[in-house]
C-alpha cells in the first residue's frame, strides 16, 4: 500500500508542475498587454512602465516563473492589482463559499445517485428502471444553468421560499447559509446525480453476473438480497473514481452558476480577474484548484487501492 501511495504521489506530483507550467505559460502569452488593459487605453508611457515593475513584467520568463512558483511554495501569492489586497486574502474568503458549495452539491448527489441506482438495477427493464434512466438522461442533457434559471424563477420569483442570488455570509449562521447555497447547489447536483446512478446502475448489474451472486442466489437469496449484501460493495469500487472526479469538477467548474446566483466564491474571482487581465488572481486561483483536483485525485487513488486489493499487489 505505501509503494503505491508513493508512486501515486509522485505522479500527482509531475502533473502539478506541469499544470503550473502550462497554466504560466497560457496567462503570459495572450495577446495584449496587461499594464495597458488595467490601466487603460489612456494610459501614459511612465504609468505603463511602472506596472511593468511593479508586477515584474519586465523580467525574462524563465525569472518571472521561478519567482512565482517560490512565492507559492512560500504562501505568497502576491497582490491583485485590482482589489489591492493580497490575493491570499482575496482566496480565504471566497474558499468558504465554493468549498461548502462543492461539498453541498456532491452530498445532494449521493443522496440522490445511490437510491436511484440500486432501485433501478434491482428492477432491470422494468418501469421503474425505464423512468430513472429517462431521468438521469434528461439530467445529462439539461444544462445546468439553465435548470439554475428555472429553479430562481420557480422557488424565488413564483413561491418566494429561496433568495434570487446572493450570500448573506457566515456571520449571518449556519442555517441562513445554507439556505443560500441550496439553489445553487441543486442546479450543481443534478447533472452529477444523473452520472452517478448511471455508472453505480451499470457497474451492479455487472456484479449480479458473477459467480459469487449466482451463489448467494442459490443459498436461497432474493435478487434484491442478494444486491444489497454483496454485489453494491464490489460496486462501490469504480464509483469512488466518478465521486472524486465530481467533487474536483464542482470544485473548479461552478463559475457559471456562482455567477448566475451572484454567489461571490472562487468562480466569480476568477471571473472577474479574467475580465480585469489581473494575472496574478487569475494564476493563483487556477494553481489552487489544479492543486485541489490533484489532492483529491491522490485521496480517491487510496480509497479505490483500499477498496480494491489487486491495485496494491505487485505483479511482473
Amino acid at each position: 500500500m505505501l509503494l503505491f501511495a508513493c508512486k501515486r504521489f509522485v505522479s500527482l506530483a509531475l502533473t502539478l508542475v506541469a499544470a503550473s507550467i502550462v497554466i504560466f505559460a497560457v496567462t503570459n502569452i495572450v495577446p495584449g498587454d496587461p499594464a495597458r488593459v488595467m490601466l487603460g487605453l489612456d494610459a501614459s508611457p511612465q504609468a505603463v512602465a511602472a506596472l511593468h515593475r511593479e508586477l515584474g513584467l519586465d523580467q525574462p520568463i524563465l525569472m518571472r516563473y521561478a519567482s512565482w512558483v517560490g512565492g507559492l511554495l512560500s504562501g505568497n501569492f502576491g497582490v491583485s492589482y485590482t482589489y489591492k489586497v493580497p490575493v491570499s486574502q482575496l482566496i480565504g474568503q471566497r474558499i468558504w463559499i465554493s468549498l461548502p458549495l462543492a461539498l453541498y452539491a456532491l452530498s445532494l448527489s449521493i443522496l440522490v445517485a445511490f437510491p436511484a441506482g440500486v432501485l433501478s438495477a434491482s428492477r432491470r427493464n422494468s418501469a421503474r428502471d425505464v423512468s430513472i434512466m429517462g431521468l438521469t438522461q434528461l439530467g445529462i442533457a439539461l444544462p445546468n444553468f439553465w435548470f439554475a434559471m428555472l429553479l430562481v424563477l420557480l422557488f424565488s420569483i413564483t413561491l418566494h421560499w429561496f433568495s434570487a442570488g446572493g450570500f448573506p455570509g457566515w456571520q449571518a449562521g449556519f442555517f441562513p447559509c445554507m439556505k443560500a447555497l441550496t439553489l445553487p447547489a441543486i442546479a450543481l447536483a443534478l447533472p452529477q446525480a444523473s452520472i452517478l446512478a448511471r455508472v453505480l446502475r451499470s457497474s451492479l448489474l455487472d456484479m449480479l453476473g458473477e459467480d459469487f451472486v449466482r451463489t448467494a442466489r442459490a443459498k436461497g437469496l432474493t435478487r434484491s438480497q442478494a444486491l444489497r449484501r454483496h454485489a453494491l460493495r464490489n460496486a462501490l469500487i469504480p464509483v469512488l473514481t466518478i465521486v472524486g472526479l465530481q467533487f474536483s469538477f464542482l470544485l473548479a467548474g461552478a463559475i457559471i452558476i456562482e455567477n448566475v446566483f451572484y454567489l461571490p466564491g472562487l468562480g466569480q474571482l476568477v471571473f472577474k480577474a479574467i475580465a480585469q487581465r489581473d494575472l496574478v488572481v487569475v494564476q493563483s486561483v487556477v494553481v489552487l484548484l489544479v492543486l485541489a483536483v490533484v489532492l483529491v485525485t491522490f485521496l480517491t487513488d487510496l480509497a479505490y487501492a483500499a477498496a480494491d486489493p489487486r491495485l496494491r499487489t505487485r505483479r511482473r
